[in-house]
């Protein structure tokens, strides 16, 4: 943990400097170090002006509070003003100042508080070495050395009001960072569980139409074809009500990692819905579609489930013209409903 010193950065030469810009010299100092004891006889008189000034300001005394409080800020308010006076303004002196600027800020007393309350002071101890020092050059010369000195320790208080608040800022800064990760990483978790079918893994059917128009610009960027496949099981339902959900789970998903097996990392694997599943071929040809994936899932599918058969609707557009992306599914789909039902059509004649 850094001193408060430490964390202002306030040093020797710091102080020297301070001191300079204010010209706030040795002979200010022995000055004001000569007027000690005569302040010290008028203590009492002053502090209990100045809080009887304080606290009939409502708005003061309710910062105040109990007595208990007043009684230790009359106790800090005598240590400071013979502060003022014993001549050593050095790091210690620094430091209690920016120890003050620091309670105050704490027990939020605001700076137009803190402001008139320093100018209230000034005037008392103003008034009272008009009484104190009778010589008026003298006079004059030691309400300025009190000048010089109380705007350095206006400063220093400064400083720590603003650290503090430069802290709170950071502090706040650092939580809404923190909870603008949790949510994007909420986020990105919730779009992942969307994006991304429970059962096989592959691609949601509401992010397909992303993929698909992704994947139709990038081909119209390179002048390529695009295929589409559309995927059914045949039978689904009979299979799941003679061998149960959970075998036809298990085929699902099994054909999902065969579609994801055949596919390159350009493709998009999707499960559409059910038993239905479409797959988005980057820079293929119906006939490139026809003769090498749909071959490299039915022989998949073949190893692991040879009792499972597909129906496959294959479609391409480009690289000539392209379809919009829901012609594109629409067609696929027919073409997959035709193949089905050329299969029950040949089943029936036999």
């Amino acid at each position: 943990m850094k001193t408060l010193l430490e964390q202002l950065r306030v040093t020797d030469a710091e102080i020297r400097v301070r001191k300079r810009l204010l010209d706030l010299s040795n002979e200010d100092a022995e000055l004001l170090l000569e007027c000690s004891a005569l302040v010290e006889q008028r203590l009492d008189t002053i502090v209990d002006t100045f809080y009887g000034i304080q606290t009939s300001n409502p708005e003061i005394a309710a910062l105040i509070g109990d007595a208990d409080t007043l009684d230790r800020l009359q106790s800090a308010q005598r240590r400071y003003i013979l502060d003022l006076f014993t001549g050593i303004y050095d790091l210690e002196y620094a430091n209690n100042r920016l120890r003050i600027g620091l309670v105050h800020k704490r027990i939020g007393v605001e700076p137009k508080y803190y402001l008139s309350a320093v100018y209230l002071l000034r005037r008392l101890l103003e008034e009272n070495l008009t009484d104190l020092v009778p010589e008026p050059e003298k006079w004059q010369r030691v309400v300025k050395a009190l000048d010089k000195l109380i705007y350095f320790d206006v400063t220093l208080v400064f400083e720590t009001y603003i650290q503090s608040m430069v802290s709170e800022i950071e502090a706040v800064k650092n939580r809404t960072e923190q909870y603008a990760r949790a949510l994007e990483e909420t986020v990105a978790m919730r779009t992942g569980e969307l994006r991304t079918d429970s059962l096989t893994g592959l691609t949601t059917r509401r992010f397909l139409h992303e993929a698909l128009q992704r994947t139709l610009k990038a081909a119209q960027r390179r002048e390529e074809p695009v295929s589409l496949i559309f995927v059914d099981v045949d039978d689904f339902k009979d299979l799941n009500d003679e061998r149960g959900h959970a075998y036809g789970d298990q085929v699902l998903c099994e054909l999902g990692k065969v579609l994801m097996e055949a596919a390159r990392g350009e493709d998009t694997c999707v499960r559409y819905g059910g038993d239905e599943f479409c797959v988005v071929l980057a820079n293929s040809t119906e006939a490139q579609a026809v003769s090498t994936y749909c071959q490299r899932i039915k022989s998949l599918l073949a190893e692991r489930l040879p009792n499972v058969s597909l129906s496959l609707g294959v479609v391409q557009t480009g690289p000539e013209h392209y379809e919009k992306a829901e012609t594109l599914l629409k067609n696929a789909d027919q073409r997959m409903y035709q193949e089905k039902t050329i299969k029950k059509n040949g089943l029936a004649k036999h």
